[in-house]
């Protein structure tokens, strides 16, 4: 099939953004990180918000979307494996040599350890249950953290695997051929309402936690967006169809977060005593969580019929940009969260702080990435590319 060169260049803007809202989580008040600066600011939660509720199901959808595309050409098991290998190496490496700046960062910022990289490394890799470690995970001995998307992927990659030849048959084309077929609406509308469900009656029973395990609401919305990317993928109706309509997705999505963020700002600054009767009648948390869902879904909508349209052609810059993300992902949140809890000893003040911390961790990011992993065979599989075949071997005739 040709390169989906659109799908490319999302996922790097993606993974752009991800580095830039977890730089915002250090500085965002009153939300919980590993690190967290004395400069905070309550402002940064309502564009945050605004970009929550579609960034991470944009990050599966595009994962799904992949899967799908690479399906085209490579059998089932085959591609198992791949990516296999090319997820559960990078989780239990950056689970054993990356994450754990993290825990030792938020551990001193906690007041739970003495100084000492080294000594918290050996305790680290014993692997075991560390009560009194103050950080996240210290109760399980290992943790990882922002990696926890890797494993989730990998979980929803191996599920729709093995239920490809069932979905990929006969009566599976044709249930797909005949939801294409449906009138447009019910592409947003049913899963509207399937968002819906998972906000008003999963989530408050089961929050979200990167657990894996007993994270249900969590799986209900991933293992959504990530399958609905790889029934879609190859399917031209439906890109078609969102170019046509990217306009109108994009108006629905703004207007739908503007009413999310509108009800919580009336419910923070409005006071109770001044809202008139009839408003007290009305159940305001369920439009709330009806505006939350049809957000997350029209402006993933709007996203990729925009991308579709603008993004799909061969940038130069774009190779070399996809190769750097998933050692950008692996990286990037322990640059971080190291630059947010050293800086402040310097007191850059509340400007210049956040400045250094994004402009550290993008330089750290660059650096290791051009200079240490890309040009070795031995650390590119940990950090997700490809090992490069020796070039006298890439000389030799086929």
């Amino acid at each position: 099939m040709p390169r989906r060169h659109d799908i490319d260049a999302l996922r790097v803007f993606a993974f752009a953004l991800l580095i830039l809202y977890h730089v915002g989580m250090v500085y965002v008040a009153d939300w919980g990180y590993h690190v967290k600066s004395a400069h905070q600011a309550e402002w940064l939660q309502w564009p945050m918000i605004a970009v929550n509720r579609w960034r991470m199901p944009l990050l599966f959808m595009i994962s799904g979307i992949a899967l799908g595309l690479a399906m085209a050409s490579r059998p089932a098991g085959r591609l198992a494996l791949s990516r296999s290998w090319r997820l559960v190496l990078p989780l239990l490496f950056g689970m054993l040599a990356i994450v754990p700046v993290q825990a030792y960062c938020e551990a001193l910022a906690n007041g739970a350890i003495e100084p000492g990289f080294a000594a918290f490394m050996v305790r680290y890799l014993q692997l075991q249950p560390w009560p009194e470690g103050g950080w996240r995970g210290a109760a399980h001995g290992v943790t990882w953290n922002h990696l926890w998307y890797l494993a989730y992927v990998w979980i929803y990659s191996m599920l729709l695997l093995t239920l490809a030849p069932a979905l990929d048959g006969r009566v599976g084309r044709r249930l797909r051929g005949w939801l294409l077929d449906r009138h447009i609406v019910l592409w947003v509308l049913v899963p509207v309402v399937w968002l819906f469900i998972g906000l008003w009656w999963l989530m408050p029973r089961w929050p979200e936690t990167h657990a894996l395990t007993g994270d249900w609401y969590a799986h209900a919305k991933y293992l959504f967006f990530f399958t609905a990317g790889w029934l879609v993928a190859r399917e031209d109706r439906f890109w078609a169809a969102l170019v046509a309509m990217r306009g109108r997705m994009f108006a629905l999505a703004l207007a739908a977060i503007t009413l999310e963020l509108s009800l919580r700002a009336a419910g923070r600054y409005l006071p109770p005593g001044e809202l008139p009767a009839w408003a007290l009648h009305v159940n305001w948390g369920m439009i709330e969580r009806m505006a939350r869902a049809t957000c997350a879904w029209t402006a993933l909508l709007a996203i990729f019929g925009w991308g579709r349209t603008l993004l799909d052609r061969p940038f130069r810059w774009l190779p070399r940009a996809q190769e750097a993300v998933y050692p950008w992902y692996i990286l990037h949140q322990s640059l971080i969260v190291a630059l947010a809890f050293w800086l402040p000893t310097l007191r850059p003040g509340p400007m210049l702080e956040p400045l250094l911390v994004t402009g550290g961790t993008v330089i750290g990011c660059m650096l290791l990435h051009e200079y240490l992993i890309r040009r070795s065979m031995l650390l590119r599989p940990p950090f997700g590319l490809p090992a490069r075949q020796p070039v006298a071997a890439a000389t030799l005739p086929t």
